[in-house]
């Protein structure tokens, strides 16, 4: 039988699409293959079919127990015996498998990573013809990967020490030139052939949504596509029940889905969306790896992914059927500091030490290229093609920036008084001291830092904070400037030759409501204070003592941190220093009870500080 009668016979389709004849042929051909493909492009079946026509068993390691049981399941259903091995299974039921496997019931068998070192499964392996080994999700591999899973490293080792080794496989819908590498060598595959489709989903239209009012907007736009199936994506399991709750209270069809819900409730409520008893799931990006529900119309990011990886792969769950669908991101400067927030406690203890300060810092770059698609005003689709080493010609007309209307505005004076205060500053400062400098504002920092001496001192005072703020993250974008990947980032000048041609110049591509903002903000008024704006370099550090202890007090009570004490009030005590509970009384937000409550934890840090650091100011009062 050929490739393409077991296609039709087994399937049902009538022809390969693209890059899948290729793949196979490879592999038929003895040969290793890599294959990047988009989601919904049918990776599969590029292994599947070979599996069907190879005369042993294809093992197919993959990462999560839902992807093995849909895959399982749907073979099944086409008259493919096949079988799955993870921990869902008592090991009765895993002895059985196996030995159904070892008669040659099993044509395909997909099993988790973590069990490549189960002696039971590698006496299997050792008496069992396996033609084929494919890695599913190969990206997990590699710790540049979104999904790096240590297990992964043991494939190599469990390839090589089978008495014949056998063909090798992988695949992965996401991979950057750093990951596709590392696939390439920790794997060891074999000169083979690499097999990349493309990331162009031309059926998904890609939009950025810069608002405040998220849930507005959310439920706007389900009421009007009330016969769609959606996925909402929410980056912390609070936001998932929370807007879950909203929904639901609207009377909609709708379930949610993260890790710190049962089984059996996740498991439910997968069935539910993928049966359509509930068309809409509100999720964490727990969910969805292997999901295989052709209809999803949308997928909404209520907050902005850590990395275009992982963008790219949960808005490439809409449209596996080749139809119209949409994806939306709404993003709020927020979601930045909440991702910073997410990845500061990254749990690295699988990590080897040398390799940690690595990873945090290509964690940091991959959250400023997410950050970068929220802020362009460039083609967003070209912007994803770009990133996974795409080259692209024109914008391609059908997103949601290239239907915005935009002014081309010129900004060229802006942009080299920006650079110009970046020099005189010898790089040394981040974007809100570099800001506040310019625009001439009255801060306890700047006076601190000596800023109000400098040159560029209040140069674009008639200047918005925002837009100039845009301004920079296009220059960065642009290569004009370039962030440091700390966690308090530096700019630093980049290739600035381009603009020492007196004719050269620097536009910003703005909406009709940024250029109102930028008009109206030439008619000078003050500028904004910010409650912040009286605390030094040691004030700041006082601030960041006080918050890490109202986390810690958050934590044992189980409640906000907001409800202890506000960031204002935590501001005023680093303003005020109390050293006693009379003084503490003065600062604003204090009361009574919580001066009981929490008073002397918050007084000894405080005092704590105040001892370790004689003589240093924490505020600087501007009015004097």
């Amino acid at each position: 039988m050929t490739a393409n009668e077991t296609l039709k016979k087994y399937f049902g389709y009538d022809s390969f699409r693209d890059g899948q004849q290729t793949i196979i042929n490879t592999i038929l051909s003895g040969r290793d293959a890599l294959a990047i493909m988009p989601t919904g492009a049918g990776k599969s079946i590029c292994y599947q079919v070979p599996a069907l026509m190879m005369s042993g068993i294809t093992l197919v390691i993959s990462p999560l127990i839902s992807l093995m049981q849909d895959q399982v399941k749907s073979l099944n259903d086409a008259g493919i015996n096949a079988a799955y091995i993870n921990s869902s299974l008592t090991e009765k039921q895993v002895s059985m498998a196996l030995d159904y496997a070892a008669k040659g019931v099993y044509k395909i068998i997909y099993v988790a990573p973590e069990r490549l070192e189960n002696e039971e499964f590698l006496y299997f392996a050792d008496n069992a013809e396996i033609s084929m080994v494919t890695v599913d999700e190969a990206h997990c591999i590699s710790q540049w990967g979104q999904d790096f899973r240590p297990s992964y490293l043991k494939i190599a080792d469990f390839v090589n020490r089978l008495p014949v080794r056998p063909v090798l496989s992988s695949f992965t819908a996401t991979a950057t030139k750093e990951v596709k590498n590392d696939i390439l060598c920790i794997l060891g595959l074999k000169e083979p052939e690499i097999v990349i489709t493309g990331f162009d989903r031309k059926n998904l239209y890609y939009s950025v949504e810069n608002i405040k009012r998220k849930d507005e907007f959310i439920i706007d736009y389900i009421e009007k596509h009330r016969d769609d199936s959606g996925i909402i994506y929410c980056s912390t399991r609070k936001n998932v029940d929370a807007v879950q709750e909203m929904l639901a209270s609207k009377g909609m069809a709708v379930t949610k889905y993260h890790a710190g819900m049962s089984s059996d409730d996740r498991k439910q409520s997968q069935d539910d969306f993928i049966y359509d008893r509930k068309p809409v799931i509100v999720a964490t990006n727990a969910f969805g790896m292997g999901i295989d529900k052709s209809n999803v119309r949308y997928v909404i990011h209520y907050n902005m992914p850590q990395s275009m990886e992982n963008y790219y792969q949960e808005a490439g769950r809409a449209g596996r059927d080749g139809e119209q669908s949409q994806c939306i991101l709404l993003f709020s400067p927020q979601d930045v500091m909440i991702n910073r927030f997410l990845l500061d406690n990254k749990d690295f203890s699988d990590i080897p030490p040398e390799d940690i300060e690595l990873i945090k810092e290509h964690d940091n770059k991959r959250l400023q290229a997410m950050e970068g698609y929220c802020r362009t005003t460039g083609c967003l689709r070209n912007y994803i093609l770009e990133y996974f080493g795409e080259k692209t010609d024109a914008p391609c007309g059908d997103c949601g920036n290239c239907n915005r209307e935009y002014e081309e505005v010129d900004m060229t004076r802006e942009a080299k008084w920006i650079i110009n205060c970046v020099a005189e500053t010898k790089s040394r400062y981040g974007i809100n001291v570099i800001l506040g400098t310019l625009l001439g504002a009255n801060r306890a920092r700047l006076k601190e830092l000596h800023m109000t001496e400098c040159r560029t001192y209040g140069a674009l005072k008639d200047s918005n904070e925002k837009i100039l703020k845009d301004l920079v993250n296009q220059m960065v974008l642009d290569g004009y400037l370039h962030k440091t990947n700390d966690r308090y980032s530096v700019l630093k000048i980049g290739d600035i030759s381009s603009l020492r041609d007196e004719n050269a110049k620097v536009t910003m591509r703005m909406n009709k409501k940024q250029e109102e903002t930028r008009e109206k903000n030439t008619k000078k008024k003050p500028l904004s204070r910010r409650s912040t704006d009286e605390l030094t370099s040691a004030g700041f550090e006082l601030f960041e003592l006080l918050r890490g202890l109202r986390l810690e007090i958050a934590k044992e009570e189980a409640m906000p941190p907001y409800i202890i004490f506000s960031d204002k009030t935590l501001i005023d005590m680093c303003v005020k220093m109390p050293l006693d509970a009379e003084q503490m009384l003065d600062v604003s937000g204090v009361g009574m009870n919580k001066l009981t409550k929490y008073g002397e934890r918050f007084l000894g840090v405080i005092k704590k500080y105040a001892e370790e650091n004689a003589g240093r100011v924490t505020s600087i009062n501007h009015d004097k």
